[in-house]
């Protein structure tokens, strides 16, 4: 099993204590989720309608402002085990270290993949994987770069999933192109900016011959009742979403500065985890546990930690308190 943040389960179970009583701040996922209300009965008890689906793609179009083709998928993470097979397999290069379900989807699947540093590297690939604002250390390449970059390679998988909190980083809905490139591929995320990763929704973002054959693998329920109901008002509350934008980044300044006082110092990040070096990460991260609030290390950093931003006052007061000790 690959490492990731969320197992608040293995934490409790080592550092004691109930999953009520931690603090998970190792996702990136915001901790202000969005305000589901009431779903309809018939969102739990009917299969989804295509048309209902239809209104889901406009309302996503609507929020990352493009008029590319949107296919819904179960979470972005469903989209990278489909993009293996979107030809036959050849030379996949991911721009790393990132997020590792990338690079392991394409070598299940008899990809030759090589995790390169720098992104000229990325040139000449079949297939080139760039997150764009990059986990964990936050690096962002331009629409310009990233459009000069699909000239050079097969096929160009931009994921995007944190950033909806920085819209400015993303290649669509930025006036670049009004509609995507045909071998170009977005992947965005509803759960992490929207707060509500158990709903299980994400986008691909691309051009008409792609999104038919990611819906020819989705097949004709790709996601639940319940998840296009939710994000059909989600995505469409720009209110919501630009109060959100505000908040975090307040919040962003916030622990950077509670982080510096502790005397780490700021590696980089997006508006919803912000990453730090420190001493020694593996310590740090065992301080924060002991007040049961759970953070994210690395197998490729020794002092590298990455938190997510607390969601309510009694929550910034713990984490202030670990940090001061």
């Amino acid at each position: 099993m690959r490492d990731h943040g969320g197992n608040i389960g293995q934490a409790a179970a080592h550092y004691g204590g109930t999953l009520a009583d931690w603090i998970d701040l190792s996702t990136g996922i915001n901790t202000v989720p969005y305000p589901i209300g009431q779903i309809p009965a018939d969102a739990w008890q009917r299969l989804p309608e295509p048309a209902s689906l239809r209104q889901l793609e406009r309302a996503a179009q609507h929020a990352y402002g493009t008029a590319s083709e949107v296919v819904p998928v179960a979470g972005a993470q469903a989209a990278i085990q489909m993009i293996p097979r979107l030809r036959g397999a050849g030379t996949a290069a991911v721009l790393s270290p990132t997020y590792n379900e990338h690079a392991a989807a394409l070598r299940a699947c008899g990809w030759r993949v090589q995790e390169v540093g720098a992104f000229h590297a990325l040139e000449g690939s079949d297939l080139a994987v760039v997150v764009n604002p990059n986990n964990p250390d936050g690096r962002v390449y331009t629409p310009q770069q990233l459009m000069m970059l699909a000239q050079t390679v097969g096929l160009l998988i931009i994921d995007e999933s944190f950033a909806d909190a920085d819209p400015e980083t993303s290649l669509v809905g930025q006036g670049v192109t009004a509609h995507l490139p045909e071998n170009v591929v977005v992947l965005r995320s509803f759960g992490k900016f929207y707060g509500l990763a158990g709903v299980r929704l994400g986008f691909v973002v691309c051009q008409s011959e792609l999104a038919g054959k990611f819906r020819d693998m989705t097949g004709p329920w790709p996601v639940s009742g319940m998840a296009i109901e939710i994000a059909q008002r989600a995505l469409q509350d720009d209110t919501w979403a630009q109060t959100t934008r505000v908040r975090l980044g307040n919040d962003t300044r916030r622990l950077d500065a509670l982080a510096v006082t502790a005397g780490w110092k700021v590696v980089g990040g997006t508006s919803l985890f912000r990453t730090y070096a420190t001493d020694n990460g593996i310590m740090a991260q065992k301080m924060l546990a002991k007040h049961h609030i759970w953070s994210r290390i690395f197998p490729y950093s020794t002092n590298w930690i990455r938190m997510g931003l607390p969601g309510t006052a009694a929550d910034w007061a713990r984490l202030t308190i670990a940090m001061e000790n």
